[in-house]
């Protein structure tokens, strides 16, 4: 029989610095793409004058995931942005995805049960509202 490594006499302290790397990682890519494209919009259209009398809210491109990847891999400073704030969103979902595969490794049903409740609440809360 198959043994994970979680299961082979290790304590928990494995997996708490594997969802810290997780999440390290999650954030510092996110911030570095937000970056990218705050100066792309800033070297492309920095110098212009905005107005405020008319309110123009956000892009219909800006409104969905496929349009929002084709636009950041096609260069668009606001795309890469609004890429960036939904890598940051899916970092803690990938946290609860990680830790349902550690419990479901462990055989601690309990905590995937309760792992997968809390995913479908995050994603409940995601996609509609």
């Amino acid at each position: 029989m198959a043994h994970s490594v979680l299961v082979d006499g290790q304590d928990d302290s494995v997996i708490d610095r594997r969802i810290g790397v997780l999440l390290r990682t999650g954030m510092i890519v996110s911030a570095a793409v937000v970056l990218t494209g705050g100066v792309l919009f800033l070297a492309r259209s920095g110098r212009q004058v905005p107005d405020y009398h008319v309110f123009h809210g956000v892009p219909e491109n800006l409104k969905s995931i496929p349009q929002i990847v084709a636009g950041a891999f096609h260069g668009d400073p606001l795309a890469i942005i609004q890429f960036g704030l939904l890598l940051l969103i899916a970092t803690p979902v990938s946290r609860v995805l990680f830790s349902v595969v550690a419990f479901a490794l462990e055989r601690d049903f309990l905590y995937v049960a309760i792992s997968c409740i809390v995913f479908c609440v995050l994603m409940y809360s995601i996609l509609f509202h």
